[in-house]
């Protein structure tokens, strides 16, 4: 696939040159044919702007291309790291309980980083393949239920609690006492609420502050809100971060590691239910909402 994508690269940036000599052969032959020669001169300025059309046509698909082959190498990178990572530590800890006579404590405690890698292998795993099988219809969704939103919410936090180690301060569920019932997937809405959870906790700075609320839109619909304190969103990329493979490009999500799936599986799963979801933030380093627009059931 990597070979076809470069081999049409090369063919439009030829096209391109192509272009760019005709325009320059045109451009000379309007200065030898005399003015009187009209309809030379019309089908000239024809041709021009089609060729004119043609260049920016072809420049815009080389600047995609481009932003897309670097999308793309840099989610190459990070799940080769993603899945290496913890191989490589899962491989080291059983060479040590192999080769040394450790006491059940220290024995214990590598079981339980082990544990880790292994669920943090098993998750980049399921967010490529999550990923990969998402369609943007109905006809995605299995094992369709009626879910209470709050349980969903409380179940979701307490996952991201355990796998964090925090406190009730830094992570506030504000229940409502109203029963919110929709009807969806409940494995892929958890997933959803858990991966917005984590990247708040993830790219907060060194102080967590994560609240997360559901309510009553209208008649027909809810709204959850999950608000950080973390790095905050730039304007200009607030609706580009639920692209497949992007990642906002700064000091501290280059520390972070991931994949650039995360919020597009969000945003797939999300429509496949009939919602929406959306970003806000009031710039770099302020915090961010994202807000799930779900129908009721």
């Amino acid at each position: 696939m990597r070979n076809s994508r470069r081999g049409v690269t090369i063919f439009f940036l030829i096209f391109g040159s192509c272009l760019i000599g005709l325009a320059i052969a045109l451009q000379v032959g309007w200065i030898l044919f005399s003015l009187e020669r009209v309809a030379v001169l019309i089908i000239g300025i024809i041709f021009f702007a089609a060729i004119i059309t043609g260049l920016v046509l072809n420049t815009i698909f080389l600047i995609r291309e481009i932003r897309r082959n670097e999308q793309q190498d840099a989610f190459l990178n990070a799940v080769t790291h993603e899945l290496k990572t913890p191989i490589a530590s899962i491989k080291l800890y059983l060479e040590t309980l192999k080769t040394r006579d450790l006491s059940e404590e220290k024995r214990r405690e590598f079981y339980d980083i082990m544990l880790k890698d292994n669920n943090r292998l098993l998750n980049t795993v399921e967010q490529v393949l999550q990923a990969s099988r998402t369609r943007e219809s109905r006809e995605g969704l299995r094992n369709i239920t009626k879910i209470e939103i709050n349980s969903l919410l409380e179940e979701a936090v307490s996952v991201i609690k355990n796998r964090y180690h925090l406190q009730d301060e830094e992570m506030i569920f504000a229940k409502n006492e109203s029963v919110f019932e929709i009807s969806g997937d409940r494995n892929e809405l958890l997933s959803v609420f858990t991966n917005l959870l984590d990247n708040a906790v993830k790219y907060s700075k060194d102080k967590i502050k994560v609240s997360v609320r559901a309510r009553n839109l209208d008649r027909k619909n809810i709204i959850v809100r999950i608000r950080d304190e973390g790095i905050g969103i730039p304007t200009e990329e607030q609706k580009r971060v639920f692209k497949r493979f992007y990642r906002v490009a700064n000091s501290m999500t280059q520390k972070k590691k991931g994949t650039g799936l995360g919020l597009f599986i969000v945003q797939s799963v999300i429509k496949n239910h009939g919602g929406k979801v959306f970003a806000e933030s009031d710039g770099e380093g302020k915090g961010s909402v994202f807000t799930i627009q779900l129908p009721k059931a």
